[in-house]
């Protein structure tokens, strides 16, 4: 534990939960954006009523890049998910949010609230990976974290991993969303990595990578 000021830092703490936890609230709310506090400065906002949009032509087609059954990791809302069943695949996604689960379940889409450090229906068989959106983040030890989802592949299975804008950047913080009624999730632990460090972890547990950029995102492809 550590504090910043009178505030409570817990290190085990998720994302946007506890306090009034925010992110949920957005998603109840139909969106809107989030102030992201990293280590006491403000930085990027984030957008919510992007998580409840339709998947991109640009995520559809990056998801044709892997093949087989799909498990989203931190799937929100299930936009991902929805893609994939939509282009005839098996899907899963998997999110802690409460909130994000009650939505993609209400669609009828096929989610988990679970994270995924728990244990995992069909783990070593799944044909791809999902890291989209800074999901790379979660848990703030990004090594710890593609080694797990690289676990849940099976033989020739892909990981999809949305890494940082900048190529060099890795680092790991604590962060806090704060909603626009005042609202504030507790500290919890996160990352920013970009291409370079990702796509060295994904090689170290013995993967094939390449680097694909497209409408100003960067992602790792990694392959068993």
């Amino acid at each position: 534990m550590s504090t910043v000021g009178s505030l409570t830092r817990d290190r085990t703490a998720a994302f946007g939960r506890g306090g009034a936890e925010p992110y949920d609230l957005a998603l109840r709310g139909g969106g809107g954006r989030l102030d992201v506090v990293v280590d006491g400065r403000a930085a990027t906002p984030l957008d919510v009523s992007l998580f409840l949009s339709d998947a991109t032509e640009r995520e559809r087609q990056l998801l044709g890049l892997t093949s087989g059954p799909v498990l989203d990791i931190g799937c929100g809302p299930g936009r991902i998910v929805r893609a994939a069943i939509e282009a005839g695949r098996l899907a899963l996604g998997i999110d802690i949010s409460s909130a994000a689960v009650s939505h993609a379940r209400a669609l009828g889409l096929p989610v988990l609230r679970r994270s995924v450090f728990d244990r995992l229906p069909a783990e070593g068989a799944w044909g791809a990976a999902v890291l989209l959106d800074g999901n790379i983040g979660i848990g703030g030890d990004p090594r710890l974290l593609l080694a797990r989802a690289s676990a849940m592949l099976g033989p020739g299975g892909r990981m999809l991993v949305e890494t940082h804008a900048e190529p060099s950047r890795f680092a790991s913080f604590d962060a806090q969303l704060v909603h626009p009624s005042g609202g504030r999730s507790a500290w919890f632990p996160w990352a920013e990595v970009g291409a370079d460090a990702a796509g060295a972890f994904a090689a170290d547990l013995g993967m094939n990578v390449r680097t694909v950029e497209t409408g100003g995102r960067t992602f790792v492809l990694a392959s068993r």
